[in-house]
């Protein structure tokens, strides 16, 4: 055969395989004639994913303070905030200087305290703004994740002040773009949130194995879906499981709080298996049980173990679209055609070199309390919060135990004839036949506060007794946490108790669950005496608490 025919062949063959200029694109490249395929190792997708879900997370904990923060801390919320300000203030001998500043990190002090509620409001609703800005729109600089994270500093003290810490880092100061090509992320930063959820996975497993011989027997799951703080629907199926499916939840929760959080030293491929292993684990937990926002928030650091190449597929692939843009920036970095490094780039590379040392630094006693045998967990080394120490559930408990509170209007209250009736907290267990919250995003913290109530004595949870007389006074921000007053539309009752009650789950199918009820319970006894708004004046005035200002005759 003739060379030049041979050549000729070829030619047309290439032209009909998508050479033309008609043809559709050939394998690997999209309609722009680009690389239809993530590489790997660039993490600018990554960055806008984690500063969107660290953003929604602000948005709910916000929320939550907006519809909580008054009635809990406000003016005449069960633990005023002025007061817990005060006593710091007295402790460090009036002066509110860096001690004290330290030791309560708010913004709060530079404010009028004469006006609390509204100064809790501010704060809520700022942090609203700025959250849904970066939600929505997915871009963010260092000032408002700077803002973000004072703001809920000046709230609360939890695990989201850590994570927020590092997303300040993840931003460039100014600019709102998405994908600032001066200021790629930073794998310090990265490696900062990797770091994190490294620790939070291996401290709670370490805190289980230490804390609870039920974790080590593998019986700990033949408890937990009743006795956790808030229980689901779920939950209450689950737990009717048999003994060897509660025995491998069990081994399982070690796996992946034991062994797959060394998974991110381990290479690329072990690094992504790790991100995802560990955020299905946080769904499988927020499907059978309710702990607001947190598992929600553990998933965040785990997004950094994900490259551009793993969360292309949540991009589209259009022209001019951000995938598409990652691509060039790809091409471009590939054929070494990046612009130089700027001076903004070199002090931002200082930076985060800092930033290094300072959580290296940090972290020591941290990696200290984890090689201790007498681990302690949920608890920081510095007045900032930035490196903290976790753990969830180190102990289970094994019975379910509920403080329930009932008023009565009768005079008397020893009188057999007085009739006592609950006061149900939203998604709490109370009534027997109340169906179980599915999710309860805006009580975490009194849902908890009750929780941890049972397993007390009353002078040890003051802010009970301080629940009480407002409940007594018909107060209307301590009803707007409750799902039911018994007493609405009424006088408001002459005393107030607190009741000790056991739960149990009834079992389905069984003449308990037929009769429309979730739970079985059993009284235990008094948590605290029968009280009226009179018994409490000296009560409320010896702890500078205001005394509801109603008529108790």
């Amino acid at each position: 055969r003739h060379p030049e025919a041979g050549e000729s062949l070829r030619k047309r063959k290439a032209g009909k395989a998508g050479g033309g200029p008609g043809s559709p694109p050939g394998p690997g490249l999209d309609p722009t004639g680009c690389s239809a395929g993530l590489r790997a190792g660039t993490f600018w997708l990554t960055r806008i994913v984690l500063l969107r879900a660290l953003a929604f997370i602000y948005f709910v904990a916000f929320l939550v303070a907006f519809h909580q923060n008054k009635q809990l801390i406000g003016d005449w919320g069960l633990l005023p905030c002025r007061a817990y300000l005060k006593s710091v203030q007295q402790y460090f001998r009036g002066r509110v200087g860096w001690d004290a500043v330290s030791y309560a990190p708010t913004v709060l002090w530079l404010l009028d305290w004469s006006h609390m509620d509204s100064n809790l409001d501010a704060l809520a609703l700022l942090g609203l703004g700025v959250s849904s800005f970066v939600l929505v729109t997915g871009c963010a600089n260092m000032v408002l994740m700077a803002t973000l994270w004072v703001l809920y500093m000046s709230l609360v003290n939890s695990q989201l002040l850590e994570t927020g810490f590092l997303g300040i880092f993840l931003c460039p100061l100014w600019t709102l773009s998405r994908l600032p090509r001066g200021t790629p992320p930073s794998r310090i930063v990265l490696w900062g949130f990797r770091w994190l959820i490294f620790r939070i996975m291996l401290g709670a497993g370490l805190i289980k194995i230490r804390g609870d011989r039920c974790w080590r027997d593998l019986t700990c799951m033949d408890f937990h879906y009743e006795t956790q703080p808030v229980p689901n629907p779920v939950a209450y199926f689950l737990h009717q499981s048999p003994w060897w499916v509660h025995r491998g939840e069990t081994l399982g929760n070690h796996f992946v709080e034991l062994v797959v959080p060394f998974f991110i030293f381990l290479g690329r491929r072990m690094c992504v298996l790790h991100g995802a292993l560990q955020i299905l684990f946080q769904v499988i937990l927020i499907i059978s049980g309710n702990l607001s926002f947190l598992n929600w928030l553990t998933m965040v650091p785990s997004v950094a173990c994900f490259d551009d190449a793993t969360l292309g597929f949540l991009f589209p692939s259009g022209p001019g679209g951000l995938k598409y843009r990652v691509l060039k920036m790809q091409e471009e970095a590939a054929r070494g055609a990046l612009a130089p490094l700027r001076y903004g780039c070199m002090v931002r590379r200082a930076v985060h070199l800092a930033l290094a040392a300072l959580v290296a630094w940090l972290s020591v006693p941290v990696v200290l309390n984890l090689l201790s045998p007498t681990q302690i967990m949920n608890t920081s080394f510095n007045p900032l919060r930035i490196v903290n120490t976790y753990g969830a559930f180190g102990s289970i408990t094994k019975e379910r135990t509920e403080v329930i509170l009932q008023g009565t209007a009768a005079p008397n209250a020893s009188s057999p004839d007085a009739v006592w009736e609950d006061y149900e907290f939203k998604c709490k267990p109370g009534d027997p036949g109340r169906r179980p919250c599915l999710i309860s995003p805006y009580h975490y913290r009194l849902d908890w506060l009750m929780w941890f109530a049972a397993f007390q004595t009353y002078e040890h949870n003051e802010w009970i007794i301080h629940l009480a007389g407002k409940l007594l006074a018909n107060d209307a921000s301590a009803l707007s946490l409750l799902a039911v007053n018994p007493f609405e539309g009424r006088a408001p009752p002459r005393w107030l108790r607190g009741e000790h009650y056991r739960y149990k789950f009834s079992r389905p199918g069984g003449p308990h669950a037929a009769a429309g009820k979730w739970w079985l319970r059993k009284r235990i006894g008094p948590y605290f005496p029968p009280v009226s708004l009179r018994d409490l004046e000296d009560y409320f005035r010896s702890r500078e608490w205001p005394h509801p200002a109603v008529d108790v005759d």
